[in-house]
């Protein structure tokens, strides 16, 4: 499942892009800065660099009411360029952008870079730089390219981030552990995909333990940990986990869910308080997906069981990698 359409809508907003294909933006023509999500990015073989588009928006904008940011690729034809440039001009400019409450890092198709290839950078500047942000989603990790650093994250305190999402082919252990080391206490909504090794996802099991646990996230209403090649072993850890009963919704989606796991989830805590169970793309059996609807369908609970994949033999694989 490549993803390979940008966003539409973010943080409740349209998204608008600034810059069309033809890289010019209508100054006569735009929305209200507090309307829509503003995205910037570069198109292929763009003539000015991030730096210069971002600097355009600053001037264009009445930036003291954006909302919400989108950024686009910062790479027109060099996808080994790191955020970390890109970020710096973002974050440089905290103080034009006092009403920012979202940000997504790397609406990027696979037509212009694969997820895996994504190079990333610490992106603890983003949550430090806006206090007030109470959405951050990141896209990509990579690192994988000689002298490039990756994606990192350094544990820290926010105290009004409501939702983070880490979207990844190979979501690095060290970045899961921060998150995990860090304190959200207004965090909501937590959504990890975790990829495969070959990709740089190297989280076990046990690093996931404090978002099993909850003690530190203490309004989580929902957890996504998703597109794992450790699935099975996800269902059975999260089947007794503290953090399920206060759940009102739980993904363990794009992973390759097989029989085992699906069995771990029926033979754990009741799941039947929960409004929603997420586990699209999967390998469960069709007397096992019967079951889970069975016995929470029933009562009450959105099973999405959709995209139920087939195994190249003894090989099953996520839906997001490469």
């Amino acid at each position: 499942m490549a993803i390979s359409e940008h966003l539409t809508e973010f943080h409740g907003l349209p998204v608008f892009d600034l810059f069309p294909e033809d890289e010019t933006a209508d100054s006569s023509a735009l929305p209200a800065a507090d309307a829509v999500a503003w995205r910037v990015g570069l198109h292929y073989e763009a003539a000015r660099s991030f730096a210069e588009c971002w600097e355009e928006f600053l001037a264009l904008v009445d930036t003291q009411q954006v909302r919400a940011v989108v950024i686009g690729p910062w790479f027109s034809d060099d996808y080994e360029y790191t955020l970390a440039e890109p970020l710096a001009a973002i974050t440089g400019s905290a103080d034009q952008l006092p009403s920012l409450r979202a940000l997504f890092l790397g609406d990027v198709t696979y037509e212009q870079c694969e997820l895996s290839w994504l190079q990333l950078s610490d992106v603890t500047p983003a949550l430090e730089s806006f206090p007030l942000l109470e959405e951050l989603v990141v896209r990509g990790a990579s690192g994988d390219y000689e002298g490039k650093e990756g994606l990192a994250l350094r544990p820290l305190r926010h105290e009004r981030l409501r939702a983070l999402r880490f979207e990844a082919g190979g979501l690095p252990a060290e970045v899961v552990r921060a998150v995990g080391a860090s304190d959200f206490p207004a965090l909501e909504r937590l959504e990890l995909w975790l990829g495969v090794s070959e990709y740089g996802g190297d989280a076990t099991v046990a690093d996931l333990a404090p978002f099993l646990d909850g003690a530190r996230l203490p309004v989580l209403r929902h957890l996504g940990l998703e597109n794992s090649e450790l699935q099975d072993e996800i269902a059975a850890a999260v089947a007794g986990a503290p953090v399920v009963a206060r759940l009102e919704s739980l993904s363990l989606a794009m992973g390759i869910l097989t029989d085992q796991g699906a069995g771990a989830l029926l033979a754990g805590q009741p799941l039947t308080h929960l409004r929603a169970l997420d586990l699209h793309h999967h390998f469960v059996s069709e007397e096992l997906q019967q079951r889970l609807r069975d016995t929470l369908g029933a009562a009450g609970v959105a099973v999405d069981l959709s995209e139920h994949e087939k195994p190249h033999g003894d090989w099953r694989y996520v839906a997001n990698a490469e």
